[in-house]
């Protein structure tokens, strides 16, 4: 049987973030500038984290506290390589960002979500149940605040609380 190959949780550089970009532009998730990535790494690196495998990117979470509300952590994307989803590597990154210095005052996970975004929806219920706290689904954003026809509503995901 071959060894597992390590999955290491870091920080973000900004030489990682042409690789989020790149990770974001072979899956299903909403494309932003590499800038937005570049920019993440730079100044949200806090809140930001990188999963590795051999050096090579294969996940990550973009994040920041709102200025507004220091106990909420919003969770902007997270992605997830084709070749390693289905191995809790979303999870291992939501854990990892929840337990930085960075977060230890928030309470609450926050997050938008499409209404067919299966996989998100799943993953933040079940960060819920396993940090025994609740997940309220509320609306946020209708389809008709976004320029073109063809983006969904977003559905506002908020965990908490959490760090009892």
């Amino acid at each position: 049987m071959a060894a597992t190959k390590t999955i290491v949780f870091k920080k973000p550089t900004v030489e990682d973030g042409a690789e989020m970009w790149e990770l974001v532009d072979k899956s299903t998730l909403d494309q932003n500038s590499a800038y937005k990535y570049i920019m993440m790494c730079e100044f949200f690196s806090e809140t930001c984290v990188v999963a590795k495998q051999e050096g090579k990117l294969v996940g990550f979470v973009t994040a920041f506290i709102p200025p507004e509300r220091k106990d909420v952590v919003f969770v902007w994307q997270i992605g997830v390589d084709p070749s390693q989803q289905g191995n809790g590597i979303a999870s291992k990154l939501l854990t990892e960002l929840i337990t930085r210095k960075a977060c230890q005052n928030v309470r609450f996970v926050e997050a938008t979500v499409t209404p067919s975004n299966k996989a998100s929806k799943s993953l933040f219920r079940r960060f819920a149940r396993d940090n025994q706290t609740k997940c309220r689904v509320s609306e946020c954003f209708s389809e008709d605040l976004f320029p073109s026809d063809e983006h969904e509503e977003e559905l506002s995901f908020r965990i908490g609380p959490i760090h009892s």
